[in-house]
């Protein structure tokens, strides 16, 4: 069970193995401009393999129940489905039903750990698979695997970096588990700390933080709900940015120039270099491109929509 580009490197492990698998994934959908009926990655990763799909509207479907009860499964493995997982189908396997779940659990339960490691600043993250309960992300954990989050490294970037992590953890672990070889750990509740669902409010930069905590705000942020700031009553993404190495001292959301020729965001203590950016309307560009168009910018601050 599984949806996003996440889940697909776990699905291709899986498919190498001795199983016989039918893939849950969710319903088609609109996307791009146009709303063209699109299929989730998981789909697509599924024919090209020639796997049997479903496609259920909602989990809570009882059809869905009977037809994967009708196929007797040892052991449901979910990665990054998009939906709660009912009891009804969480009991159904024989064995029972596993998850992968891209943090160090117990730190970052719920339905945004990369982004909430980054953000943090945590120094290293990792890949767990636990069985699954009643909870969010509390049931036992049968392995892990941890890996250093590097130096300006993005949302995205990280993702695809655990999605290849945990296929490989879970091709070791999953016929480990089965043959009863693997004594599964409680979480430890002391550690536990749980994530929030991203709203597009979350993106909006304060410029009257430090530096160093609006960089990692830019970084977790990508792709979405982006980071983004206001002038002159435009919006204005900040796509890639990192931490000034200079010392600047100005009214914060103040905007100057970099020694790189790049624009310069004043902090509470000290600033952002932007390097790629975009204003409302326009596609994204590097921020010294949007300097070249729109010299006025300087000495302008940035901030809230009303902000001009």
């Amino acid at each position: 069970m599984g949806t996003p580009q996440f889940a697909v490197p776990s699905l291709r492990a899986l498919a190498e193995g001795p199983y016989r698998i039918t893939v849950v994934t969710q319903p088609d959908r609109p996307a791009g401009r146009g709303g063209k009926l699109t299929p989730p990655p998981v789909k697509i990763a599924a024919e090209e393999i020639g796997m049997n799909i479903l496609q259920p509207l909602t989990l809570k479907d009882p059809d869905l129940r009977a037809h994967l009860a009708s196929l007797s499964p040892e052991v449901t493995v979910l990665v990054a489905y998009g939906e709660y997982i009912a009891p009804a189908l969480l009991d159904l396997p024989r064995r029972s039903s596993i998850n992968l779940h891209p943090s160090l659990l117990p730190r970052w339960r719920g339905s945004t750990p990369i982004q909430s490691a980054i953000l943090a600043g945590d120094a290293e993250t990792g890949v767990s698979i636990i069985r699954m309960d009643r909870g969010l992300d509390t049931g036992p954990i049968l392995s892990q695997r941890r890996v250093p989050i590097n130096p300006n490294e993005t949302t995205p970037e990280l993702s695809e970096r655990l999605a290849q992590i945990g296929a490989d953890l879970l091709a070791e672990t999953l016929p480990l588990w089965l043959r009863g070889e693997i004594e599964e750990q409680p979480q430890i509740e002391d550690g536990a700390l749980l994530t929030h669902v991203l709203k597009k409010e979350d993106g909006l930069i304060n410029w009257h933080t430090p530096a160093e905590q609006i960089a990692l705000h830019v970084r977790a942020m990508q792709p979405w709900p982006g980071t983004y700031t206001y002038w002159q009553g435009r919006l204005l993404k900040i796509r890639r940015a990192v931490l000034a190495l200079i010392e600047v001292k100005d009214i914060p959301g103040t905007v100057s120039v970099s020694p790189s020729k790049n624009l310069l965001v004043h902090t509470t203590d000290g600033a952002l270099e932007l390097l790629e950016v975009q204003l409302e309307g326009k596609p994204p560009i590097e921020a010294r491109a949007l300097l070249a168009g729109y010299s006025s910018i300087i000495g302008a601050t940035l901030g809230a929509q009303l902000d001009v």
